[in-house]
């Protein structure tokens, strides 16, 4: 590298050289060194203060290309002539290598920041090539021949639209070229409309100025028919741009017939950085014109040393990867590829949509689950006769799963560089697209193969949630006080609401008393340690609160969750009324109770008379003649809700069991698991631990066990119904009928205390 720049006889450019020569072997020492203060490992040119340990690992060719930057600042304070000479070089080479890495002969280069700032310029320089008197004239040229460019239907989002701003051309100008529909891909440009689109603008006095092929689209990574379009173009007279990250494999020994024609179009725009993984290197811009002085006026080169400094960092980055070191990076992304696609197609319930593009570095896959007869885009559950809504609700469906999936795989397999996108008509897919990720993530074969295992693990989950989705539905449908919430974006099982009876369902604001029902819900099911997830939000379209049912990795039994979630809500909502009620009740309650102690009051006076209530004179009678009063009070039973009398208390020296409180409501259809059998699992459903005799003898166990268990309970019940008839034998006959039974005598002379309920059990 030194020697390069030895070639300009300069003793400071030696010595720049010999300086950047020092910085290249720090860069290239990655020992660690022990600090002797504090005993900690610090990794050499490590940066120091609040980004020490935060920044991502670049690499030494990141360090390279980190280094141009500095450096061009360095060169800049160059007297004028040594910084032309120098620059001029810089540029010059840069270009030149571009061109024969790429395949492109006798191109110019123009770097830039912005990637779509190139495809401006050129636009400028095709108006100009165009219009001869637009130096002159402006705009109006423009207006009396409006020009048109063409963009394809799949082109990236936003870019007709910048165009149009930074050449101040009214939308109008802009021609979208729809993609294929009958033959070839659904994302390649259709050329036959193309061409019939460009007749009608020739026909109306339009002048077809530029056409923007994609070698490789944003969104899936097709390739347009560039060699078509080329001789369409020159048919026409039409600029051809092509851009897209497949041109990177215009630097591999085999490349495609597609992307090969990219290499005879007028211009093209690459992005090197994310392909060789370097930061901080601007994009490029090929373009083929023989006017320096057109070029000048469009901004494609400049007379400024600072604007072709930009090329010094990339100028740095290959000098130290070399020509092996760019293609083995390219090669290794298209290989890594080449296996991620190779091992999905024995992947059951995963669809490829590029499968018809070997040569393609981008992979974009998704989970569907396939009916035979209907559409793979579309249909994901075996449920016949499906209406148009209910196929476009089960897409969404798998629309979630797929987010939830492209979720997962991101945090299982983080150097995979996986993104969620969604499609205007497959929907929700996750794109590989190693090329623009595994030079900086660092992306091995053995990730790949990691990925391949997570999304294998991860389908049972999605087989099962995605066919209890409709079974789901129905069971809440036919379930009374539960409403079913569609929710498009939940990837669960479903969304369920329950209306209590204060329910104004007209109403879409959040309601206090439905969230404090479902936060209740949410905490009992969460108690019953199943495999499955609750969670409580806000619904869909309202904010209302609801209940979201996870993804089931297990045969899960929905009329039984179902029914446990109505219940378990029921109970909930009877328990907040007995709560809320119970304030007032006990109001009522102390207020009757206060009026009937003040009657008992002023009855007591009027048996007593009045001189037993002057204090002296009331004490001389009461030791003369004493009263036999009882002792009244009022009690108040909460269960039965009515006030009664303590007489019986103090005559019977005991308190009456009251009314037997009713028994806790439980669902009709619950019914008795096996032993280590959790909750919402459908028994007796593919297990192998258990045959067919073990698991009926099972069942008849637990029956026997349910019959004996209420036996106490009805005695309990029957001996305190006894005690509380009028008719009943006394407690004195019925603990000697009980002693008799047991064959103990029972002592005349001896007065048993009479027993309550608590005894007799």
């Amino acid at each position: 590298m030194d020697a390069s720049l030895e070639k300009i006889a300069d003793p400071m450019l030696a010595e720049m050289g010999k300086n950047l020569k020092e910085a290249m072997k720090m860069l290239e020492d990655s020992q660690r060194r022990t600090e002797e203060e504090n005993g900690k490992k610090l990794i050499s040119g490590d940066i120091p203060g609040p980004l020490q340990g935060r920044i991502q690992n670049i690499g030494e060719q990141g360090h390279m290309a980190l280094l141009g930057h500095s450096l061009g600042a360095y060169i800049s304070t160059l007297d004028k002539e040594k910084l032309r000479k120098l620059t001029t070089r810089i540029l010059s080479d840069t270009t030149l290598w571009l061109c024969r890495i790429f395949r492109y002969e006798n191109g110019c280069a123009y770097f830039h920041e912005e990637e779509r700032e190139g495809l401006a310029k050129i636009c400028r320089l095709a108006i100009h090539s165009r219009y001869e008197d637009f130096v002159v004239d402006g705009f109006n040229v423009l207006y009396n021949k409006k020009p048109v460019i063409y963009l394809s239907a799949a082109a990236r989002p936003g870019l007709g639209q910048y165009l149009c701003n930074q050449l101040g051309l009214p939308f109008p100008c802009l021609c979208r070229v729809p993609c294929n529909t009958m033959f070839g891909s659904q994302h390649q440009m259709d050329v036959a409309f193309l061409e019939k689109l460009i007749k009608d603008d020739i026909e109306r006095g339009r002048l077809p100025l530029l056409l923007v092929a994609n070698a490789g689209t944003a969104a899936v990574g097709h390739t347009d028919k560039i060699g078509r379009l080329k001789e369409l173009c020159e048919q026409y007279g039409i600029w051809l741009h092509v851009e897209g990250v497949n041109l990177a494999t215009l630097a591999l020994g085999y490349v495609s017939s597609s992307v090969l024609a990219a290499a005879k179009c007028d211009s093209m725009t690459m992005t090197p950085g994310p392909w060789l993984g370097l930061p901080a290197v601007p994009a490029v811009t090929l373009y083929k014109h023989d006017d320096p002085a057109l070029t000048l006026v469009a901004g494609l080169t400049s007379n400024k040393p600072t604007d072709k400094l930009r090329a010094l960092p990339l100028w740095l980055s290959l000098q130290y990867l070399g020509l092996d070191g760019i293609v083995e990076r390219i090669k290794h992304a298209c290989q890594l590829s080449q296996r991620l696609q190779e091992s999905l197609k024995k992947v059951n319930y995963i669809k490829i949509l590029v499968e018809d593009e070997l040569s393609s570095p981008v992979v974009v896959f998704r989970f569907f689950q396939e009916l035979p007869g209907s559409d793979p885009v579309f249909k994901a559950v075996p449920v016949p006769n499906m209406t148009p809504s209910a196929v476009g609700r089960e897409r969404h469906s798998c629309d979630a799963l797929n987010r939830w999936l492209g979720e997962q795989l991101k945090q299982l397999v983080p150097a995979s560089g996986l993104t969620v996108m969604d499609l205007e008509t497959e929907g929700t897919c996750l794109r590989f697209s190693p090329l623009m990720t595994a030079a900086v993530l660092g992306t091995r074969g053995e990730d790949v193969d990691q990925l391949v295992a997570c999304i294998e693990s991860k389908l049972p989950v999605l087989c099962c949630t995605l066919q209890l989705r409709e079974e789901f539905k129905q069971e809440v449908e036919a379930t009374a006080g539960l409403l079913y919430v569609d929710d498009p974006n939940w990837p669960g099982i479903g969304v369920v609401r329950y209306e209590h009876a204060n329910d104004d369902k007209s109403s879409l604001k959040s309601d206090p008393e439905g969230e404090k029902i479902h936060a209740g819900l949410l905490k009992k099911l969460n108690e019953l340690e199943s495999d499955l997830t609750f969670k409580i939000g806000p619904e869909y379209k309202s904010m209302k609160s609801c209940l979201y049912v996870g993804m089931a990795s297990d045969d899960v039994d929905a009329a039984e969750l179902v029914e446990t979630i109505a219940a378990t809500a029921r109970e909930i909502e009877e328990n907040s009324r007995l709560l809320e009620n119970m304030t007032e009740v006990v109001r009522k309650g102390i207020q009757e109770a206060q009026v009937e102690l003040q009657k008992a009051n002023e009855e007591r006076l009027l048996e007593e008379g009045v001189l037993r209530q002057i204090p002296v004179v009331g004490s001389v009678l009461n030791w003369f003649s004493p009263v036999q009063a009882l002792q009244k009070g009022r009690t108040f039973n909460l269960t039965a809700g009515s006030l009664e009398s303590t007489e019986p208390i103090y005559v019977y020296k005991a308190q009456g069991a009251g009314v037997t409180p009713p028994p806790t409501p439980s669902g009709s259809r619950t019914k008795q698991r096996l032993p280590g059998q959790k909750p919402f699992k459908r028994s007796l459903r593919g297990s192998d631990a258990l045959s067919e005799t073990s698991s009926v003898s099972h069942i008849e166990d637990l029956e026997k066990v349910e019959r004996l268990s209420g036996g106490p309970e009805q005695i309990t019940l029957e001996a305190s119904s006894t005690e509380g008839h009028p008719g009943a034998p006394s407690p004195q006959h019925a603990d000697q009928t009980e002693a008799f039974q047991k064959g103990v005598p029972h002592p005349e002379d001896d007065h048993p205390q009479v027993e309550g309920p608590e005894s007799l059990r």
